[in-house]
């Protein structure tokens, strides 16, 4: 019962929401277009609910990965002054209201994750996709990128298994009391998380 009418609150918070951040995306997508260093949006195949790929929407951080000069760049040489400070207020995922409305995605539930990460899950880490992933969850208001993978994943699964209007409630004041903080915007001495590779352990 809770699903749904998640999803009618989704409905209606993301077409508020994309009401009252059109200018301040309409200002920030001109900004990008006048860096004239890539495209407005980043677009990528990401995993929703039971492992359906969608397109994540988000506005561009970084430069090419590889410079006008022929140079291959880092990921953090590619953030630009501009991406860090949309990191850094979190206004680089305003894009992901579109993505909620199209239903690809929740306000609440786990990250979306690369593609290349669904053959590397244990059976236990797999039940992420069980629900429709989230700009924010349960595991950014725990750690982001200060946790590691297995900690992470852990508490997706937890939130899949406790899901309800009470829990995402207190994610979502914990989410806005973290932006309004900038705490767990950025692990302690990386701006880009490493990939996940595999567990370490046998679960």
């Amino acid at each position: 019962m809770y699903i749904k009418v998640k999803r009618i609150l989704d409905i209606l918070a993301s077409l508020i929401l994309i009401t009252v951040f059109a200018f301040p995306m309409l200002i920030i997508s001109v900004i990008l277009i006048a860096e004239g260093s890539g495209t407005v949006l980043f677009c990528q195949q990401r995993p929703g609910k039971n492992g359906k790929l969608f397109k994540i929407f988000k506005f561009r951080t970084m430069l090419p990965e590889i410079s006008r000069n022929g140079i291959p760049l880092t990921d953090i040489e590619r953030i630009t002054k501009f991406g860090a400070f949309l990191r850094a207020t979190s206004f680089d995922e305003t894009p992901q209201l579109f993505n909620v409305l199209k239903g690809d995605m929740s306000f609440i539930g786990p990250r979306p994750l690369l593609v290349d990460y669904l053959g590397l899950y244990s059976e236990r880490q797999a039940h992420r996709h069980d629900v429709l992933p989230g700009i924010s969850g349960f595991a950014q208001v725990n750690g982001r990128n200060a946790i590691t993978w297995e900690q992470k994943f852990e508490y997706d699964v937890i939130y899949t298994e406790k899901i309800g209007f009470f829990l995402d409630l207190k994610i979502f004041a914990k989410t806005l009391l973290n932006v309004l903080r900038k705490e767990g915007i950025n692990s302690e001495n990386n701006i880009i998380m490493h990939k996940f590779t595999g567990n370490n352990i046998n679960e």
